[in-house]
């Protein structure tokens, strides 16, 4: 079983353009800020939006084909859907919960009840089947929507923020729970976020979206060891810039040059880690290659470490410690003057 989409979908002004692919038994987790198009990405495949260019090939089913008028709707399509509000019915029992999707797909009523029973069991709410939604923990909700989807043997399985209503402890437990369920699945699922936690520990591979466009894909730690996007170098917490290299020397797109012994030529992003980044009143003297003057932005404290933005050029974040702001009385507007060494910074194709 393979999924192979390339979804077109224009709503106003707004335009996505995506091509997703997924193999047998792997998780694809889309990943991007509000506003990026992953909802309706997820809608796309579903069939609840229609494609204004592009298709859906489940194996070897087309699901839809803009170019031919094909359409499957989406109850005869083999897709189980959990949406981030989870949908319940409020009148029904957890159990009939479960048992709409199999009885929908034809199933006898003692078939379908027999399936979903099983599937309550296997998310260790048995106990619960009686219950109606309203009687529910957050979290027992959730795995009922999970169950309802699973029910349905589907070969595609689409994730809408699944964890994103529930609170933290919660989260986490259940968190772990899909994954179990994840690892067992043999069908694709396409599970969408705007939490990272969630998209490293259950996807096989992330797919960053903003604007309606993909902007990189790959493993987790392809996406974090090489950001290639403003949003994704703030998620992983690293300075990302552009500009071009030139034997040794970045010639950044704002302004200023940065030396790099790993910098061939052409266009590259540059990362450098907050920690990195050293501050100091006085200009300083020693060994780092790269020294320029600026100003405190803002600080922003957290636990043991503070973060500060400077403006300069190029204008970059620091990481330093609570002792290290009060020994250099840094406040906004502050001057100081940024030093990193080149060996600290890392340097990759655009």
């Amino acid at each position: 079983m393979s999924l192979r989409a390339e979804v077109r979908v224009r709503l106003g002004a707004f335009e996505l353009r995506a091509d997703v692919d997924g193999a047998a038994g792997e998780t694809i987790a889309i990943l991007g800020p509000n506003g990026a198009g992953k909802t309706t990405l997820l809608r796309a495949l579903a069939g609840l939006v229609p494609l204004t260019g592009g298709r859906v090939v489940l194996g070897s089913a087309m699901l839809e084909d803009a170019a031919t008028d094909v359409h499957v709707p989406p109850e005869r399509r083999p897709i189980g859907v959990v949406f981030q509000d989870y949908l319940l019915f409020p009148h029904l029992s957890a159990l009939e919960n479960v048992a709409f999707g199999p009885r929908c797909k034809g199933a006898a009523a003692a078939d379908a009840r027999a399936r979903a029973h099983e599937w309550l069991a296997r998310m260790r709410l048995a106990e619960r089947a009686a219950a109606r939604p309203a009687e529910l923990s957050g979290g027992q909700a959730q795995r009922v929507a999970l169950a309802r989807a699973l029910a349905v043997t589907p070969e595609l399985l689409l994730l809408d923020e699944p964890l994103a209503a529930l609170d933290v402890g919660t989260r986490a437990e259940i968190r772990r729970d899909l994954h179990a369920v994840l690892g067992s699945f043999g069908g694709v699922c396409v599970l969408v976020t705007h939490d990272p936690l969630d998209a490293l520990t259950l996807g096989d591979r992330l797919v960053v979206l903003e604007h309606g466009r993909i902007v990189q894909s790959g493993t987790g730690l392809d996406i974090t060891a090489r950001p290639r996007s403003r949003w994704v170098a703030d998620l992983v917490g690293v300075n990302l810039l552009a500009g071009d290299a030139d034997d040794g020397r970045v010639r950044l797109e704002g302004g200023g040059t940065l030396d790099a012994p790993d910098a061939d030529g052409g266009p590259v992003f540059v990362v450098v880690h907050p920690r990195a980044v050293v501050l100091h009143r006085e200009r300083p003297e020693g060994t780092a290659r790269n020294v320029w003057p600026a100003r405190v932005d803002f600080l922003d404290v957290g636990g043991t470490r503070v973060r500060v933005r400077v403006a300069g050029t190029p204008s970059v974040v620091a990481e330093v410690t609570p002792a290290a702001v009060a020994e250099l009385a840094l406040g906004p507007g502050v001057a100081v003057w940024v030093a990193v060494k080149a060996t600290e910074i890392a340097v990759y194709p655009r």
